[in-house]
């Protein structure tokens, strides 16, 4: 259920909040396109700076336009561990497959905070929960030895790795076994990580260039590594632009040149400079997404 391309959302946004006709559109676009899942309100879906409210009527509407058709990922995690409760309570009931908590940014708390926090979450609420493990957002980076602890709780099933470490993945399969899922959260890094027992990839790119991100994954699959890794040598410029400037300005503006979404993002990020939007034009004309 867990594996190949999935989606890390864009959240489309009006000058009054989330523009949920865009939103409920860009996901069908994706499943149309061959997308294995979606994630909602992750960091590309820009998380930090939508309230409470919208992050629940976000995951509310990435369940209901899906539809059972692909896995819904619902991000619920915060550095308060009874805010990730209410969040992931939440997620529950509108009907996510599967909670996305991240390690606890800003408190910086040691491996075995970081353990009590996922088990608090994991104890109060029913729903799957996958980890979300970025160290160069949070700080703090939940080890091998931690998550192979977490991954003894039944429903503790997988993390997103953005840690970038491409030996990690062997680490953690040693940890916490073959069933666990590790999903990459690193574009560029995603065939050795596939290589090393990656299941797929969390992807931002996939937010303009779905098709070949779920061809490719599929190739994989069927073991025509070759064909995989000529659509990723392909990509690896888009994956490049993707983040030229801050997330998601990139990935939202190439989805503005799709026409499927405004390039409005949310203080403290700003828009694309005009370097940068030549940049991802470029990008996304090399691998055919524009004439």
């Amino acid at each position: 259920m867990f594996q190949g391309s999935f989606c890390a959302l864009i959240t489309p946004f009006t000058e009054n909040g989330v523009d949920e006709k865009a939103y409920a559109e860009f996901i069908e676009w994706q499943i149309d396109a061959g997308t294995d899942g979606v994630i909602a309100c992750g960091t590309t879906g820009e998380s930090p700076t939508v309230s409470h409210e919208e992050n629940k009527r976000i995951n509310e509407l990435a369940v209901k336009t899906a539809n059972g058709r692909v896995p819904v990922i619902a991000g619920t995690g915060s550095n308060n561990t009874l805010e990730a409760i209410d969040m992931t309570r939440h997620a529950a009931a509108a009907g996510a497959d599967v909670a996305l908590v991240v390690t606890p940014y800003y408190n910086k708390p040691s491996q075995e905070g970081m353990y009590q926090h996922f088990k608090a979450v994991h104890d109060a609420t029913d729903i799957p929960i996958m980890i979300y493990n970025i160290p160069g957002r949070c700080i703090v980076d939940m080890d091998p030895e931690t998550m192979g602890r977490l991954a003894q709780l039944p429903r503790i099933i997988g993390v997103k790795d953005s840690t970038n470490d491409i030996k990690r993945p062997f680490k953690t399969r040693e940890t916490c076994g073959e069933d666990f899922v590790q999903m990459s959260g690193e574009d560029a890094t995603v065939m050795p990580f596939l290589s090393m027992g990656g299941h797929g990839c969390i992807s931002v790119t996939c937010n303009v260039a779905p098709r070949l991100l779920a061809e490719m994954h599929d190739a994989w699959a069927a073991g025509n590594v070759e064909r995989a890794q000529e659509i990723n040598d392909l990509l690896m410029p888009l994956h490049a632009a993707m983040f030229c400037e801050p997330s998601p300005s990139a990935a939202k503006y190439g989805a503005s040149l799709l026409g499927l979404a405004d390039e409005r993002v949310r203080l403290p990020i700003v828009p694309l400079s005009d370097a940068a939007k030549q940049q991802v034009r470029q990008a996304m004309s090399h691998v055919g997404l524009l004439s």
